[in-house]
């Protein structure tokens, strides 16, 4: 037995004691527990912070699974899966009498999703059940992206972290209402509104608010300990000025399209954002924790065109930016 074997075989035993494991999925690393243990799901909640009500979406081991926790799953829902499981995609249908209703936060609808990760897939696959796992941060802060990051956070709060290195899409994964043929998008992810429209065949409606609970809802999520704040992209350097006359240690997002501006950016820190709409998802949280820990209490970002993964990032960002608690 190798050492990657070792490490799986002691996750699943960590998993079936009603203990804490976490791990690699191709978004963000997952703080995972037995899907249908509801003393193990209540750790999650409580190492955490988030609240009960917040429902934990469901990791399964293929689409073949889809009928044992889920019912009345749409043909359109089918095709989905189909067409974007294993990947970061996540299904919310009404819940079979497998899912305890601590892990739907109450309600009568369950997320599911197969997550397109070697170490995730093998260590579902070993545990042959389902894995309830959210991010494995504290409730509103920043995801984590590496095992580092996890270990930093959450310490002696977790049994088990299962390291698959970094991850490689690096923002959660879109969530679909699929609880009816009338699909709609109640948080924008890894698979983008366009890839979804195309396998349907028709528009796909992205509400902003929605009446089904699903995790990344809350006004303030994904926030760094500095403030976030948004700005257009014209007034963006004229904005890093500004705060930094007034004394904050500015962090910016320097998009490409500001590429060629002067080297003395009035800013703390400058991070400068890819061109590329994949490679800036994978690092947006890792740029976040970056102006953390260089001691900035301001962020600067621009909004990316809300297409394709633009759309993703967006939304990362307005939730960064949102009210913090008080």
């Amino acid at each position: 037995m190798d050492a990657a074997e070792a490490d799986t075989v002691k996750a699943v035993a960590v998993l079936r004691a009603g203990g804490l494991v976490a791990l690699p999925t191709e978004t963000v690393y997952g703080l995972g527990a037995d899907a249908e243990n509801p003393a193990a799901v209540a750790r999650i909640f409580e190492t955490k912070g988030r609240p009960p009500n917040h429902p934990l979406i469901v990791h399964i081991g293929g689409a073949e699974h889809l009928d044992d926790w889920a019912e009345d799953v749409p043909e359109a829902a089918r095709l989905l899966a189909e067409r974007f499981w294993p990947g970061p995609l996540t299904l919310v249908l009404r819940r079979s009498g497998r899912v305890p209703l601590e892990t739907t936060g109450g309600l009568e609808t369950v997320g599911l999703r197969v997550p397109d990760h070697p170490v995730a897939l093998e260590l579902l696959n070993a545990f042959g059940g389902g894995i309830a796992a959210p991010s494995a941060n504290r409730f509103g802060s920043v995801s984590p992206t590496t095992a580092d990051h996890v270990r930093a956070e959450l310490g002696d709060g977790v049994d088990f972290v299962l390291d698959g290195g970094p991850c490689e899409v690096g923002v959660e994964s879109t969530i679909v209402d699929a609880t009816s043929e009338s699909l709609s998008i109640l948080r924008p992810g890894g698979v983008t509104r366009e890839d979804l429209e195309q396998a349907l065949g028709r528009p796909l409606d992205v509400p902003d608010t929605s009446e089904v609970r699903v995790p990344g809802q809350h006004p303030s999520h994904y926030a760094p300990n500095a403030r976030v704040v948004l700005v257009d992209l014209e007034e963006l350097l004229a904005e890093t000025v500004r705060a930094h006359e007034l004394g904050h240690r500015v962090g910016v997002f320097l998009p490409s399209a500001l590429a060629g501006a002067p080297e003395t950016v009035k800013a703390h820190a400058v991070v400068a954002v890819p061109a590329s709409l994949d490679a800036y998802a994978r690092g947006l949280y890792g740029y976040l924790r970056e102006l953390d820990e260089q001691g900035c209490d301001l962020i600067l970002a621009s909004l990316p065109a809300q297409e394709g993964l633009g759309l993703a990032i967006a939304n990362r960002l307005r939730r960064a930016a949102g009210p913090r608690p008080a």
